[in-house]
């Protein structure tokens, strides 16, 4: 409540004062905004067209079931079972909450050696420590390089340019090589800038591909962060890439079958401590579920069948 009204400023005497908070400071912190008078951790969360507020949840789940021979006791495919269910705030990024799942699994000795993530869990920084840390190779979508010379055809993106590492060095489609490289950060990420020089840049022939400024400059990350940027986009290009990650469309079969019979999208509790667990319990009893149909052949319906559809074969 502190946060929402108040801010803490600093006087001309260099003395920190506490004021009410006005239009011109700006917002509170959405992590520390009370949403609800009945449930104080409940924050307020978006994603596209669907707003809510409460809690977010998060699913991980096996993938790899394989069928066996046919006219076999095992002839239906192991089922898929939850592995870790992490529950947060609203407001909490699903990238934020990518490494401590990878802790969660590896507690529990359950750490895949390919992780399936949606397009909101991946960062660059984490392509590499999943691998480095917990041996893990993320499959997953990489956003698109959105600069200009990017989606101008024939445009000079990056990847026109060569990049030295070891020599500090880049050299542009027309061979000419930077005036500066200087390693620094950008709101909290360490990158690299990389500057040509004005006298270079613009008799260029070529300057309208690939800068309206009056010289090209161009911001990358650390060798090894860059380059698992480049291989990853390069990979989710491929047509294997693609059947490979269909895998994950699995697990929103899973998200649907929760909603359905659990209605997971409710909370029965306060709190987040209590709605933890109330999840845990959930994805508890769809592996149950899932199971108890794998023990007895029964195969689960994979999606919703309506009453009228129901009563077809009766008619």
């Amino acid at each position: 409540m502190l946060l929402q009204n108040f801010v803490v400023t600093t006087d001309r005497q260099g003395r920190e004062v506490i004021r009410m908070r006005e239009a011109s400071d700006g917002l509170p912190p959405a992590r520390s905004k009370i949403t609800s008078p009945y449930d104080l951790d409940a924050r307020r969360g978006r994603k596209r067209n669907l707003a809510w507020n409460g809690y977010k949840l998060h699913i991980s789940e096996t993938c790899d079931a394989v069928a066996g021979q046919p006219g076999t006791s095992d002839a239906l495919p192991p089922p898929n079972l939850i592995t870790n269910v992490a529950t947060t705030d609203a407001s909490v990024a699903d990238a934020a909450m990518t490494e401590p799942i990878h802790h969660d699994l590896a507690r529990r000795g359950l750490l895949p050696a390919e992780h399936y993530l949606d397009s909101g869990y991946p960062s660059a920084d984490l392509l590499v420590s999943s691998h480095t840390d917990f041996g893990i190779t993320l499959i997953t979508p990489i956003l698109a390089d959105t600069s200009t010379q990017a989606k101008t055809p024939g445009g000079y993106d990056r990847t026109a340019f060569t990049i030295d590492y070891h020599h500090n060095q880049a050299t542009c489609p027309q061979g000419h090589t930077n005036a500066n490289w200087i390693p620094g950060h950008q709101r909290g990420t360490e990158v690299i800038t990389i500057g040509f020089s004005a006298t270079v840049c613009r008799p260029c022939p070529d300057k309208a591909r690939c800068t309206t400024a009056s010289r090209r400059q161009l911001t990358i990350r650390p060798p090894s962060v860059q380059q698992a940027v480049d291989h990853a986009r390069t990979e989710q290009a491929t047509k294997q890439w693609q059947a490979t990650y269909a895998h994950r469309a699995g697990v929103e079969a899973t998200i649907a079958q929760s909603i359905k019979i659990t209605d997971t999208r409710h909370a029965r509790y306060h709190g987040l401590p209590k709605t933890r667990l109330e999840h845990a319990f959930k994805a508890t009893a769809l592996n149950l579920i899932r199971l108890y149909a794998w023990w007895t052949g029964h195969t689960l319906q994979p999606q919703h069948t309506s009453h009228l559809t129901r009563l077809q074969p009766t008619a």
